[in-house]
């Protein structure tokens, strides 16, 4: 095959797209759903409005084949949980009386029964839902959603191609269930679920699919040889299938390394590889192989996890010489366009040069599109797009907007003393229990208190000048009086301010901090219906003025019981915006600790005992290969301690993490030096605390006690269960009792109820040990 004939074989794709529409329509019709305003009927006629608009904008874009079944109700992992009836026997009344209600049970549970576990989808804010299974699980095939999403898509008269999470990876991603030994492989289950993949893909080749794309990103982990047999032996089943449609194996995140031969080899259709700066190596890796030959190569050459417009020369010098690589090259973004906003067209407080730097997921479309002609048709039809490509990139490199050189010396000035606590964890601890005089098992809350209706109203109306900047404060004052009145009567032993000025526990900082932007329509799902709008980190960042210290201060005022000071960490704070790329991770994160190290310091000067600097995202940014780890952590780890280091001994750190595989990074949590660490760990039935354990931690730890991702309230004696599993491998001495995470996504009728039943539970559990 010619170069020529390759190139103009050229077309556009995406792997997946925004679910929201522009205004959340569709977080608005679900939560109207949950509440009775809103039918099913008229929940699934919004879905499916969403989901044309959001296939014609591709078409008209200039996208040649849309993708379909990426679209969900709350998450792709427990559509394809569906798919293979894999629903778990809790569940199971509930989906056969109810659907669509049986299937928002798995996901947020119900006041009987506990909804399936959440964590994060590889090294992204966005949180799956964790298949449950074991020995006895029986695959049953239900492709309902998956064909008529397509037959939607052809109905328009679009190209389409349905898009699966693969076997592999689902597998990979799955736990044992509840009561199935802890060993037990769900791997083990491959041959039993492949057959169902194979109806799937017969179901969607009879509704005039051609291309099935099969999402494996488990496989740019690093897999050993057993797992790598699997992903061959699943590739060989299927590809040898005659009853099917051409199959599109895709990977991102990440290089593919060793299951990269595996999948070149398979008797499938094509691949679909990431080829931005996150996965270098997997394009000399397929030169090695000896390419695609024969087959469909598409590649992600458009970093679909920032914001940052692409430099279209060089990744059309990257598609250049993919062109003898394989039969026919596609251009894409690297992943599903799912974690960056909607459009970039839709704000309008960004100066225009900052703007021109932004790429969402519309533009990133355009870009793709772009891309694509250059291939196919050389760069004399681009030559404006290019122009204005240029001219963007260079805007941004010598803009003083993202430099600053005070900020620069400062952090290039740091020494290692810096970020060191005084004195050890063991003489420092004495010294707090003596200064706070807490009782066994203390009683703490995450930070967060619910974000109700009027705090939101009131925010908007401040916005619009409704009420003044004076009227608005009147209103958190009194917001926070009642939470600390609260938390006073029902008897917790350290409190919060409950974060009622707060928007967000990232973009609440960004917004005070320089080199920050924030955006006003840039949503991007987090898990469910729960969306946020992550701040955009431009230039070099400082701390003009105090953030935190006059609520902290105000709630303290109030109360003679500690109240602890809320910050996020470095390191969140980035893995929660969308990040500088023009210099690396750990200078920035440097600069972001050293202004929350000032902010800690004036906390403790205000007079705060207890300051809890949050970091949820440290797991979650852990590089996919073991090899990059080490590297990642010690800058991380660096950041959270350069944070926290200035104050006294008898201060107390707090730090917290949520809906995380822990059992990575607990030396990395030792490594932080903090002297509590809150952790979730209700839907995993205290895992975490038993992986502490097995790492001889050495510190105060709160496993969680209360899901706080569910609507449900746990009674007492449910979290003192919980609470006595923790007592199992962690110290009485050394075990706190919280809620897996802040409260703000909850409402005051479960959050009291919740929270009286925790304070009920640690008393209970303290009398049972003082009777021992």
């Amino acid at each position: 095959m010619t170069t020529r004939t390759a190139a103009a074989a050229a077309q556009a794709t995406v792997y997946g797209y925004p679910r929201q529409g522009p205004n959340r329509e569709l977080k608005k019709a679900i939560e109207g759903y949950w509440k009775g305003r809103v039918s099913a009927d008229t929940l699934r006629a919004t879905a499916a409005e969403l989901r044309s608009t959001n296939w014609q904008q591709l078409d008209e874009a200039g996208i040649h084949e849309v993708p379909t079944g990426d679209f969900s109700y709350y998450d792709h992992v427990l559509d394809t949980t569906v798919m293979v009836g894999a629903v778990p026997a809790r569940h199971r009344a509930a989906v056969e009386a109810d659907a669509l209600d049986g299937y928002f049970a798995m996901a947020r549970g119900t006041q009987d029964v506990a909804p399936l576990e959440m964590t994060k989808w590889f090294d992204t804010n966005y949180h799956y839902l964790v298949p449950e299974l074991g020995p006895d699980t029986v695959f049953t095939t239900d492709s309902t959603k998956q064909v008529a999403e397509l037959s939607e898509a052809l109905a328009l008269g679009l190209t389409a191609r349905p898009v699966l999470v693969g076997p592999v990876t689902y597998l990979l991603l799955a736990k044992p269930a509840p009561g199935v030994p802890a060993d037990f492989d769900p791997l083990a289950l491959l041959d039993r679920l492949l057959p169902v993949y194979a109806e799937v893909l017969a179901d969607l080749s009879a509704a005039g699919a051609r291309w099935v794309q099969l999402d494996e990103p488990a496989l740019v982990q690093d897999r050993t040889p057993g797992e790598l047999n699997a992903a061959a032996r699943a590739y060989r089943d299927l590809g040898a299938l005659t009853d099917r449609p051409k199959l599109l194996v895709a990977s991102y995140f990440d290089r593919l390394g060793d299951a990269l031969p595996v999948l070149a080899k398979a008797p499938v259709d094509g691949l679909a590889l990431d080829f931005t700066e996150a996965a270098a190596g997997n394009l000399d890796a397929l030169a090695a192989v000896g390419g695609l030959p024969g087959k469909r190569l598409v590649a992600g050459v458009v970093n679909g996890r920032n914001i940052w417009v692409n430099d279209l020369e060089r990744s059309l010098a990257t598609l250049a010489t993919l062109l003898g690589l394989a039969e026919r090259v596609d251009v894409a973004a690297s992943c599903s366009l799912l974690h960056v906003p909607l459009d970039s067209a839709l704000e309008r407080d960004i100066d225009p040069q900052v703007l021109s730097w932004l790429a969402f997921a519309r533009q990133k479309t355009a870009e793709i599109v772009t891309l694509a002609k250059g291939l196919a048709e050389g760069t004399e039809p681009i030559t404006t797009e290019l122009a204005a490509n240029r001219a963007a990139l260079a805007s941004r490199a010598s803009s003083p907007i993202t430099r600053d050189p005070a900020v620069r010396a400062r952090a290039a000035a740091v020494t290692e003393a810096e970020g060191r606590r005084s004195q050890p964890y063991a003489e420092r601890t004495a010294a707090q229990r003596a200064h706070l005089g807490l009782p066994l098992l203390p009683t703490t809350t995450i930070g967060s208190f619910p974000q109700t209706g009027e705090l939101r109203t009131a925010r908007a109306d401040l916005r619009a000048h409704r009420i003044d900047t004076a009227g608005y404060e009147e209103r958190i004052k009194a917001e926070i009086q009642e939470v600390i009145s609260f938390q006073e009567k029902t008897g917790l032993d350290v409190l919060v301010h409950g974060e009622a000025e707060r928007n967000d526990m990232v973009q609440y900082f960004a917004e005070q901090l320089t080199g920050y932007l924030a955006t006003q329509q840039g949503w991007v799902q987090s898990y469910g219906t729960r969306y946020v709008r992550p701040p955009v980190l431009v230039g070099d960042i400082s701390r003009p003025e105090p953030m935190t210290v006059r609520w902290t201060t105000y709630a303290q005022s109030l109360t003679s019981r500690p109240v602890k000071g809320m910050l996020t960490g470095p390191v969140t704070m980035l893995a929660w915006s969308f990040v500088r790329d023009d210099q690396p991770l750990g200078d920035t994160a440097r600069q972001v600790a050293l202004a929350l190290r000032d902010e800690v310091n004036d906390l403790e000067a205000a007079g705060s005992s207890v300051i809890q600097v949050d970091e949820p995202a440290l797991r979650e940014t852990l590089p996919l290969r073991a090899a990059d780890h080490p590297a990642y952590l010690a800058w991380a780890t660096e950041a959270f301690r350069l944070s926290t280091s200035g104050v006294r001994p008898d201060t107390q750190i707090h730090t917290h993490m949520c809906y995380a595989e822990f059992g990575d990074i607990v030396q990395a949590i030792d490594d932080l030096d903090a002297d509590v660490i809150s952790l979730e760990a209700a839907r995993s039935h205290m895992q975490v605390a038993r992986e502490l354990a097995a790492h001889s931690y050495p510190r105060e730890a709160g496993p969680g006690v209360y899901d706080i991702h569910s609507p449900r309230v746990p009674s007492s004696e449910e979290a003192a269960e919980l609470l006595r599993k923790g007592l199992a491998a962690i110290p009485a001495e050394r075990l706190w009792v919280n809620p897996d995470c802040g409260l703000k996504t909850r409402g005051w009728p479960e959050t009291r109820a919740s929270l009286e039943n925790l304070v009920t539970a640690a008393r209970t559990v303290r009398e049972e040990l003082s009777a021992s």
